[in-house]
Parts: structure tokens; sequence; C-alpha cells
């Protein structure tokens, strides 16, 4: 095990996943019960970064457990522009690690003046966006050194994985959640070294996934760029075939986030269809001409994309460091990011 301060973080999010599970279970309960009687009837997400990919997540999640359209409100409609917004019977949910950055707290307090309930998902309760919400649900993540953010990350889609089992009050996700820790553990153990392989030069490659594994995705594109220096691209994997596909030909990597639930199918077709173009495929299931990546054991259609991002951290940590780069502090990059 590498002693950077990212692979110490990543290590950590099995215990961190069952500390915020168990600490905000009375909060979460609260929340749901307020959410149940409010009955909105539209979720809006304030994020940036690896936040909003959180956010992303979620919004797959509540979409396909409540059916309540779930939408991504840029920040700077409050911060910038100064827009008055319309929010009546609606839940606005903010993430940010740091619960620091100007045009989230914007966003927040402009969707509170417009009606909106509104919850922060922040590792800083007491920063101003805690401080600023109806209700906070605090990642307990503890110090997280590396400017990537991982256990964060996790903990941020747990945190809105667990409210959702509340105002939903879905006991088949609630279920999973109380076995997703030693899960975690699982998805560490993961042997991703043929991709590791293939990567150590590699300039560009596409990262690919469906609904939630869409999220997961586009943070590992992120991953792939501030820690390894590689050009990654995310595409939903029926997206890719509406023209990313051209560019790929004999030797182009493709990493493809495939799991167990309505969209495996379809993906499998995708994977072969890339390798019979001649792409380098590697992917969580088996298809022809395809590598197939280890992944933890099935566990819910909602949770396992996440576990594949589990198993990537490891990854992508060895991976920046085989290409002799320092994964916890990247190029032009700093922890804490406050944008206007």
């Amino acid at each position: 095990m590498s002693d950077t301060f990212m692979a110490r973080e990543v290590a950590e999010i099995p215990t961190r996943v069952a500390d915020i599970l168990r600490l905000n279970a009375p909060e979460a309960a609260r929340i749901g019960a307020v959410l149940r009687r409010c009955d909105p009837q539209l979720v809006i997400t304030v994020a940036r970064g690896s936040s909003d990919h959180a956010a992303t997540y979620l919004k797959y999640a509540y979409e396909i457990l409540t059916g309540v359209p779930v939408a991504s409100v840029g920040p700077s409609v409050a911060s910038v522009y100064g827009a008055p917004l319309r929010l009546p019977r609606s839940l606005s949910l903010s993430i940010s690690q740091s619960g620091q950055s100007p045009d989230i707290l914007a966003m927040a307090q402009a969707a509170a003046a417009a009606g909106a309930q509104t919850v922060a998902l922040t590792n800083h309760p007491d920063a101003p966006l805690g401080r600023a919400s109806d209700f906070c649900l605090p990642l307990h993540c503890g110090t997280e050194q590396s400017v990537a953010a991982t256990k964060t990350f996790v903990n941020s889609v747990v945190a809105g994985l667990a409210l959702l089992v509340e105002w939903a009050d879905d006991d088949g996700l609630r279920a999973a959640l109380a076995r997703l820790p030693d899960a975690c553990a699982q998805a560490l153990a993961q042997d991703w070294s043929a991709l590791s392989n293939r990567l150590v030069r590699a300039p560009a490659l596409y990262v690919l996934g469906r609904g939630p594994g869409y999220a997961i995705a586009s943070e590992m594109a992120l991953k792939f760029k501030e820690t390894s220096a590689i050009h990654a691209e995310a595409y939903s994997a029926a997206e890719v075939l509406h023209g990313p596909a051209a560019i790929v030909e004999r030797g182009f990597p493709v990493l493809g986030l495939v799991c167990e639930d309505a969209a495996r199918t379809g993906f499998l077709q995708t994977a072969t269809r890339l390798a019979g173009q001649g792409a380098d495929v590697f992917i969580t299931d088996r298809a022809e001409g395809a590598t197939f990546l280890p992944a933890a054991a099935p566990l819910h259609p909602l949770l396992d994309p996440l576990l594949r991002v589990v198993s990537f951290y490891v990854f992508i940590e060895a991976l920046a460091r085989r290409r002799g780069l320092e994964p916890d502090t990247p190029r032009h990059l700093r922890k804490v990011t406050e944008t206007i």
C-alpha cells in the first residue's frame, strides 16, 4: 500500500461509510419525514467538481426511486446573474466538501428565498453553507488532505442515498446500505492492474457509464485528468455511439462501468461494437473482445456504481505514481476552490 495521503484516505472509505450511516441516521430520518409531508415536486442540486458528480449520481437515484425530476442549477444563476428563482414545493440539495464556496452558498440562499426546503451535504457543517441551510447532513470524513476528493465523494453520495431511503421509505435500498461498508472493503481489493498496464503511457481515453454509472464515469474522467494527466472524456454508453465513437480506432482505450441493472444488455452491445472497431476495451463484465476488470459482488443497482469508484480510486492513485506524478498535489490545483 502506498503511503500517499490519497492512498490512506481511500483505505478509510469502508470505515467512513459506516460512520456516516450510523451518525446521520436520526437526522436523515427527521428530514425524510419532513419531505414526506411536503411532498416535493422538484429537486434541484447545487454543486461543482466532484460534488457535482455526486449530485448527478443522486439525480438518477432520486428520479428512479421517487419519480420526482431532479435538475442541476448553475450556481452562477444566483451568484453572478442574480436571477430570482421560483421553487415552491421543491427540495434544494447543495453539496460542498468545504461548505465555503461563495457561489454554492449564494444559490442555496436563493433557493431558500424562492421557497425550497434546503439541505446541505458538507464535511464542515459549521461552515457557511451548513449554517445557511434548513438541514445539514455532515459527511463525517475527518480531514481530507489529498487535493483529489475520494472519501468525501463517496460519503456525499452515501449521505444523499441515506436521505433518499428515508424519503422513499425503501426497505431494499435501506438493507443494501447497511451492507455497504463491507462491500466497500471488498471493492478496495479488486485488481485493475491490466488497465494500469495499458494506460501507463496513454494520452487519452473514454470512460463509459449508464444511469448512476454515468456520474461515476464523470468522476473517473476528472480523476484521470487531475491525478494522472490523461485526457479522459466521460460519456453515456448510449451517447458515445452518437458521434464520439467516430474517433475510436485501433488501440484507443475505453473503460466501461457495466453493472447488473436494466442497462447491462445494451451496454455490453456497445462494448462489443467498440472492440470491433479496434478499441482496447476494459469493462467490469465480460464481452467479446473486451478485457475483464474484476468488481465487488453486486449489492444493489443504485449502489453498485459507487463500488466501482472505490476500486477505481485504488487503481488511479497507483497509476499516477507509475506515470511519475504526485497524486496528493496535482498541478495547478488546490484543495478548496472558491468560485463566484
